[in-house]
């Protein structure tokens, strides 16, 4: 076994593990955090690859920019755990109907059924100057054009839709101000001008005194 199978085995051990803790543990911070390590390993698999443009990508992206705002996201949302555990009995059914889908096809792999013809040739050794974000750029732009906008398209209605459900009414009070009532506020709404009658005490000590 090569340097380079260990490594593939490595990275993709981790990936595995990380995202069995993702759906498993309860935390919804652990479980961002595990996403995170799951990120990582991915990339290491595309490093193998010999596609350090997308492990790079992976990285910077995913982990350092949309794993991080989905993280404080999730530490800022006020997560009711009991109400999201009330209806797990009535998707079970489902859940359980995918698991098996998913068991069976994990089956079909294991027993054989694809031959080393399936799978395509291991990436060749490549020049130094060789630049894989150009022929990404150019297989993406010409040949998967598309596809590439059909999932821009996807990515921007799943935007919107997270922008709605967002934007939900909450039980607890809210101290937002509304700008538009702001500034139609008249100064007599604020200020409140008293005259009040000036009344001199005097007293037997101070009668006489300057």
């Amino acid at each position: 076994m090569t340097f380079i199978q260990l490594t593939f085995y490595f990275f993709a051990a981790i990936c595995v593990l990380a995202a069995m803790a993702v759906v498993t543990i309860k935390n919804p911070v652990k479980a961002a955090l595990f996403l995170v390590l799951a990120f990582v390993g991915a990339a290491g698999v595309w490093l193998t690859l010999q596609a350090e443009f997308l492990a790079i990508v992976l990285i910077l992206v995913y982990v350092g920019a949309v794993m991080v705002l989905f993280l404080f996201v999730v530490m800022m949302l006020d997560i009711d755990l009991a109400a999201m555990r009330a209806g797990f009995t009535r998707y079970l059914p489902y859940g359980l109907a995918i698991a098996a889908l998913l068991v069976a096809q994990l089956v079909f792999v294991f027993n054989g059924s694809f031959s080393s013809a399936d799978f395509p040739a291991p990436p060749l050794d490549l020049p130094a100057d060789y630049s894989n974000t150009k022929a990404l750029g150019m297989i993406i732009y010409t040949d998967y054009v598309l596809a590439f906008e059909v999932a821009a398209l996807i990515l921007l209605v799943a935007m919107l839709a997270a922008i709605a459900l967002t934007h939900r009414k909450r039980t607890k009070p809210n101290k937002a101000v509304n700008p538009a009532q702001q500034v139609v506020v008249r100064k007599e709404d604020r200020l409140r001008v008293v005259d009040l009658a000036s009344e001199t005490r005097v007293t037997s000590q101070t009668r006489g005194k300057p």
